[in-house]
């Protein structure tokens, strides 16, 4: 007689055959997937680790093993992204949050904690809404608006924060860049911006699980990544009040030409690494003798 599959069988042999198709973390995306599938947590998985699995969630657990290796994200598989130690709600329409954009996260967190005071603070491109939310979580005396192009996003987004209860200091916006707060200079402290920064080239390169399932409009950055941060320099710099801070991710390749672009609009500006060494964040600062507006 068969032995009964087990949440620790179906663990190990998951682990093998996400290993033999070479998924990178196989252990770890086989205990996302079967703990969706049952119901519970990682840590309950290891409570009921030699308890029997009943037929019904082995199906659902092998649908699930099958579109996983065909490239579908585990993120978009299960519905959650941990992100900033938070939980959030994602869906095809909105880019997954990736770790390294903690690093962004966690600079601006810094200089919004160095400025003190209230704070007034913009989410360019907001998604699933990730950053904008860690960001209040994180400084609860600032005041922040999410703009994303895409309506569905935003929706996504005003959900996650209510699940933190920060809504009521988010204010949601669908448009373009910073179009959507009009002409009128409220005096932004901080704007943050993770934009498309693919160049348009290297996309057939990507791996299936980003260019066959994420959205492209996500991830397309022009001919060289940064189309749409020389769109944003002008209008943050119009935005942000003298001494205010502009916070942004780029390709670990980039820095240089961000760096040249970003000194066309803002003083102090500086290039950060992130935890593998590689560039990944910039940061400018409009200073009272910021250079002039241009448009390149």
């Amino acid at each position: 007689m068969q032995e009964p599959w087990t949440v620790k069988s179906l663990l190990e042999w998951t682990t093998g055959y996400f290993r033999r198709k070479n998924i990178a973390e196989p252990r770890l995306e086989a205990e996302l997937l079967l703990a969706y599938v049952l119901g519970i947590d990682r840590v309950g998985l290891y409570v009921n680790y030699y308890q029997p699995v009943n037929q019904d969630e082995r199906s659902c657990y092998r649908e699930i093993i099958k579109r996983r290796v065909q490239g579908e994200p585990v993120a978009y598989l299960t519905g959650k992204k941990e992100f900033f130690s938070l939980e959030f709600d994602v869906s095809p329409e909105v880019l997954i949050p990736r770790a390294e954009t903690e690093v962004m996260v966690e600079k601006a967190i810094a200089i919004g904690r160095g400025m003190g005071g209230s704070l007034r603070v913009a989410d360019v491109g907001t998604g699933c809404g990730a950053i904008a939310i860690a960001l209040a979580v994180y400084l609860p005396n600032a005041r922040i608006v999410a703009i994303d192009i895409s309506s569905a996003a935003v929706e996504l987004a005003r959900k996650n924060a209510r699940r933190y209860q920060v809504h009521d200091r988010i204010d949601f916006m669908v448009g373009d860049l910073l179009t959507p707060l009009g002409q009128d200079n409220a005096g932004l402290d901080i704007v943050v911006a993770n934009l498309p920064y693919v160049p348009t080239n290297e996309w057939e390169n990507l791996a299936l699980e980003v260019k066959e399932f994420e959205p492209r409009i996500a991830l397309d950055g022009g001919a060289d990544g940064l189309a749409y941060y020389r769109r944003l320099m002008p209008q943050a710099r119009q935005w942000l009040r003298e001494g205010g801070y502009i916070v942004v991710e780029i390709a670990w390749n980039q820095g240089p030409a961000m760096l040249s672009l970003m000194q066309h609009f803002f003083d102090e500006v500086e290039v950060g690494q992130d935890l593998a060494g590689r560039d990944r964040v910039v940061v400018g600062r409009k200073g009272a003798e910021s250079p002039a507006n241009q448009v390149l």
